[in-house]
């Protein structure tokens, strides 16, 4: 009898066929029970593993046992007149017929029924992936066509005597803002970039263009006593149409559920499937909303107003200590004052983490509190498989917020997983595209990926936007360095306002310059005045 004759008595291709779909099977659950699970990376990696190390096992089982009547029993110690092969052939014929069924029914919904969100997942790759090959990143986002479910939501207008209600104003747009963000069908522009129109006279029209969306909501605030009067407005863009537009005139211990009230007029307004979701926002006693806006306000501003911005924060949590966002807002200002090294490293990290814990302890579905966790644990833990689960459960509570997608991208980045952080990087400018932070990052992956000339153009649009910014200039010089003209960099490192960050390009392009001495005076200086923050500048240098 031939080996593959003998092979088919004893079953031993029908166990191996039958040992690699159940594989297959307990690799598709484990991808999809793993993210529900926050169960990190290596886990999958570990169950392939052990998987392929069982199938020679299965094989050598399957060859050297035989099931008799009396149970499993050595091959050899079997008459063949009693053998019973034929029979548990048959059994596992139907077996694998069974798991070959399964297995169709699994492809099959995972294709046509789950597959949207696949589909769009790798769309998003793709057109990542295009723009990255373009000439010039950045316009390969704002030339693409306005997605007809997109809206941005200007600040609110107030019309109070009072200028302390700009707070209220903008707050009101804010969580209008958040309230829409949480719906997965709909795109809304980021905070920043919608606020960046703030105060100017600018036509309908217009600001839809530059933010790529179809729709746009704005409103006023006028505010006299406990009596606040809001008018909201839907407009389409394209022709400067009024879709819907409404008043309410309620007492200030309401607020919450006007906010509430209109973004559900402003859905049902744009004709979307909520998908059984309820909108709802994180009500708080007035006072302490009040300074919750004002901390958001500071934050926004930079590091240089960290402390206003952490005083404001502990004082509403002091009115309110079940508010999670002011708990987020506090987690972010800690770590922020802690990586500056204004209070002591650990002590400050420590502040950041209970600050999300106690964010997530009183709203586990609130997307900020999981990427402010998430960046601690990658940064400050070196927690990097924990720190991509608690990412990307963040991105499950928030699909579109912006700070997750930003949170996300600089985690890929970290691990070399520069595709999936252009991904991320990309949908976040998309979003919003007039963000520093976001036009940052997509800079820097594109630099982590080698493609200088792309993040060259990203941080050429940052600087247009943001003349002011930091570390900028510095930047662009160095992706000028990168593509082999340093003298040009030159212009543009010297041209930092940041002493910081100047004198840390200034020592990378004197050294690409051929002049040690600028280049060893630069470094002596960043480890003299800088050395006590900046250390991970430092040994690039050195590296350099």
């Amino acid at each position: 009898m031939s080996l593959f004759e003998e092979l088919k008595r004893r079953n031993v291709i029908r166990v191996g066929i039958a040992y690699a779909i159940v594989a297959w099977l307990l690799m598709q659950v484990g991808e999809v029970m793993s993210p529900a699970l926050r169960l990190p990376d290596w886990i999958l990696s570990a169950l392939a593993f052990f998987l392929i190390l069982g199938f020679p096992l299965a094989l050598f089982f399957a060859w050297a046992f035989e099931m008799t009547p009396d149970g499993l029993r050595k091959e050899k110690d079997v008459d063949r007149s009693e053998s019973i092969t034929p029979q548990t052939g048959q059994k596992l014929n139907l077996t694998i017929i069974g798991l070959m069924g399964l297995a169709l029914a699994y492809f099959a919904a995972d294709k046509f029924w789950f597959g949207t969100e696949t589909t769009t997942a790798s769309e998003n790759v793709a057109s990542t992936e295009s723009a990255a090959t373009a000439d010039n990143g950045i316009s390969a986002i704002q030339d693409n066509a306005s997605d007809e479910n997109s809206i941005a939501v200007l600040p609110f207008i107030n019309m109070s005597s009072d200028p302390e209600q700009e707070f209220f104003s903008d707050g009101l747009s804010e969580e209008l803002l958040n309230l829409l963000a949480k719906i997965p069908e709909l795109k809304v522009t980021s905070r920043s970039s919608a606020f960046s129109f703030k105060g100017q006279n600018i036509d309908i029209p217009t600001v839809a263009e530059k933010l790529k969306v179809a729709h746009v909501l704005e409103g006023s605030v006028r505010k006299a006593g406990q009596t606040v009067r809001i008018t909201a407005q839907l407009i389409r863009a394209g022709d400067d149409v009024h879709l819907w537009s409404e008043t309410y005139d309620r007492q200030l211990d309401d607020v919450f559920a006007i906010q509430d009230e209109i973004a559900q007029e402003v859905v049902s307004a744009l004709q979307l499937k909520l998908l059984g979701r309820e909108l709802s926002s994180s009500a708080t006693d007035t006072e302490a909303y009040t300074l919750y806006l004002k901390g958001r306000h500071f934050d926004t501003l930079g590091d240089r107003y960290n402390r206003q911005a952490e005083q404001a924060f502990r004082e509403a949590i002091s009115i309110d200590p079940d508010y999670a966002p002011a708990w987020v807002g506090l987690s972010r200002t800690m770590r922020s004052l802690a990586n500056r090294a204004e209070i002591d490293l650990h002590d400050g990290t420590r502040q950041a983490r209970e600050a999300a814990t106690r964010a997530l302890e009183i709203d586990p579905t609130l997307p900020e509190a999981w990427a402010a966790l998430a960046g601690i644990q990658f940064v400050y833990d070196w927690d990097w498989d924990r720190a991509l689960g608690t990412a990307r459960t963040a991105l499950q509570h928030g699909p579109n917020n912006v700070d997750v997608l930003r949170t996300l991208a600089m985690i890929h980045e970290g691990l070399g997983q520069t595709a999936e952080g252009l991904a991320k990087a990309q949908k976040a400018v998309e979003l919003d595209p007039l963000d520093r932070s976001s036009l940052s990052r997509l800079g820097l992956l594109h630099w982590a990926s080698g493609q200088y000339a792309e993040s060259e153009q990203t941080y050429r649009r940052l600087l247009e936007l943001y003349p002011d910014s930091e570390a900028g200039p510095m930047v662009l010089g160095l992706m000028m360095m990168l593509q082999g003209k340093p003298e040009e960099g030159l212009e543009h490192v010297a041209a930092t306002p940041d002493e910081f960050w100047g004198t840390f390009g200034m020592a990378l392009i004197q050294h690409a310059l051929n002049h040690p001495e600028l280049s060893d005076r630069a470094l002596q200086r960043l480890i003299d005045e800088f050395g006590h923050y900046g250390a991970f500048q430092v040994a690039s240098v050195s590296a350099w």
